[in-house]
């Protein structure tokens, strides 16, 4: 088992930065939940991060926990409510106070001689995020770090490795919150020596150990988790795994056979399923984005029990699960933002074991190590396609007619992407089809058509993105193409909402 990092989450909107800079540095990290601290991973539990959160610790709502469990027990940092929370339950004060701050600050002063602050320099900016404040510490508690207006930015216990910050180290505006998290882990004793490589040996010998000569079938979609994960069963089974991609019918234009032919040199025994009346008749008349996703999701499941029995006996459902779907199917503390079809477990009824092993990779990560393992770049670089598809970029009820015309208008769009040598600078781009008609003039004749809405994002991860700023004259072309060649459209335009507070799919 690995050496880890627990980060508790309270809820904040930035816990999985704090997971992202710490995989950076090289050092395995798991976010759980604030009250499910892993008690029996004792032994490989390096240290241990309290996240912030939208409460105030003094509310009877406030997350707590056993803090007599984690306190002393392992190098513990809280960061803004964690900073908070570890004060107020020592018996100091933490209050609503006009001294707030919102957004950049600098440290006025700092502790050098703390291991915190190590190489941090004075009047170095941080990000500030806090309605409250700590305004007196308890016995043990020292004062390392101060902006302007707050006194306690950041402490540490005496006789502990005990520390709190009040500013969020792991978001970007913190200009040294990277050497401040390395830092930590080096208090912590972290060796750091989690790699693509060394992911790779240990998932093998785990997947070997787990499945021994249990036969697997696979959910490709011809994306870069599910093609890691297909390669890393490969190395793991060997002619023990099958791969099943199936035709939705929400596939981008061609798409079916380009991926079928992309994984012809990767020696993978792949199955193609031609699918779409069954997903169509399924969809029809749904226009709940939800339902969509489950009846999708349902879809896919029943096709791979009818494949399973054609390649009996199978014993495993092998898919391409990574941290973000997880995290996004089920915040940590419990409120959904959206359902994946393939997070949560199988239904009773089937009868597969699901095998994920790249659940806890963020995308990034798992582009790296599809790397190690030698795939081609134009496989990793491919981006990320939703599982179901243009189901869920098709905005109410799916018809075949509005497929075609979604599948036309993102095809133009990525083919002019690349063209214009745009695509490997994007981290995600698709065309959505809006339920919305509008009035245009094509030909001097009255026209009633539908809208396309393009999105294009930048990412690291896909926890955060930030609309792409892309040439005006770029989507000209792009709007001029669509418009003149996809029947049935007469309008473009372009999404510049970022996540949050938007997400990057429409539905």
């Amino acid at each position: 088992m690995h050496e880890k990092i627990v980060i508790l989450d309270f809820g904040s909107q930035t816990t999985q930065l704090i997971g992202r800079r710490i995989r950076e540095l090289n050092m395995y990290c798991e976010i759980l939940p604030y009250n499910r601290f892993p008690h029996e991973d004792a032994p490989c539990i390096k240290g241990v991060i309290l996240s912030g959160s939208s409460h105030s610790v003094y509310e009877d709502e406030a997350f707590q926990i056993n803090m007599e469990q984690i306190r002393g027990r392992y190098p513990l940092l809280g960061i803004c409510y964690g900073a908070q929370l570890l004060v107020h339950r020592a018996g100091g004060t933490v209050k609503a106070t006009p001294l707030r701050e919102y957004g950049r600050a600098q440290l006025a002063s700092l502790d050098s001689t703390s291991p915190l602050m190590k190489s941090l320099s004075p009047g170095t900016q941080v990000w500030m995020s806090h309605g409250d404040s700590i305004t007196a510490l308890p016995p043990g508690f020292r004062i390392i770090a101060a902006t302007h207006d707050v006194k306690v930015a950041a402490y540490a216990v005496q006789g502990e490795n005990t520390y709190g910050v009040q500013f969020h180290p792991e978001v970007f505006h913190t200009s040294q919150g990277m050497q401040l998290i390395d830092n930590f882990l080096n208090l912590c004793g972290c060796k750091k020596n989690w790699t693509p490589a060394s992911f790779i040996e240990t998932t093998l010998g785990e997947l070997q150990r787990k499945l021994k000569n249990d036969r697997v079938i696979l959910a490709l979609s011809g994306g870069v988790d599910s093609s890691v994960t297909a390669l890393l069963l490969h190395k793991a089974i060997g002619k023990n795994l099958t791969c099943i991609f199936v035709n939705h019918g929400l596939l981008r234009k061609n798409e079916f056979e380009d991926v079928l032919k992309d994984y012809e040199h990767l020696g993978l025994n792949v199955r193609g399923v031609q699918a779409q009346d069954l997903f169509y008749k399924a969809l029809a008349g749904v226009s709940d984005p939800e339902e969509k996703r489950k009846i999708i999701g349902k879809g896919f499941i029943d096709v791979f029990e009818e494949e399973a029995k054609k390649i009996a006996p199978v014993r495993w459902l092998a898919q391409g699960t990574i941290y973000p779907d997880v995290i996004e199917s089920l915040s940590l503390t419990g409120s959904v933002i959206k359902s994946h079809h393939n997070v949560g477990g199988l239904p009773q009824q089937m009868h597969l074991r699901l095998v994920e092993p790249l659940r806890l990779l963020f995308k990034d990560e798992v582009r790296r190590v599809g790397q190690e393992l030698g795939m081609t770049p134009r496989l990793i670089r491919r981006h990320p396609f939703p599982g179901p598809g243009l189901g869920i970029r098709i905005l109410g009820e799916i018809t075949p007619e509005k497929v075609r015309i979604l599948q036309e208008a993102d095809h133009i769009y990525l083919s002019l992407m690349r063209e214009w040598g745009l695509y490997d600078t994007i981290w995600q781009a698709g065309a959505i089809l809006l339920p919305v008609h509008s009035v245009g003039v094509m030909g001097d004749l009255r026209t009633y058509e539908n809208t396309i809405a393009l999105r294009a994002v930048t990412s690291s991860d896909a926890m955060t993105a930030d609309w792409a700023q892309l040439p005006y004259d770029f989507l000209a072309k792009v709007s001029n193409e669509i418009i003149n060649k996809v029947k049935g459209v007469n309008r473009v335009v372009y999404d510049i909402s970022s996540k949050p507070p938007a997400t990057i799919e429409w539905e």
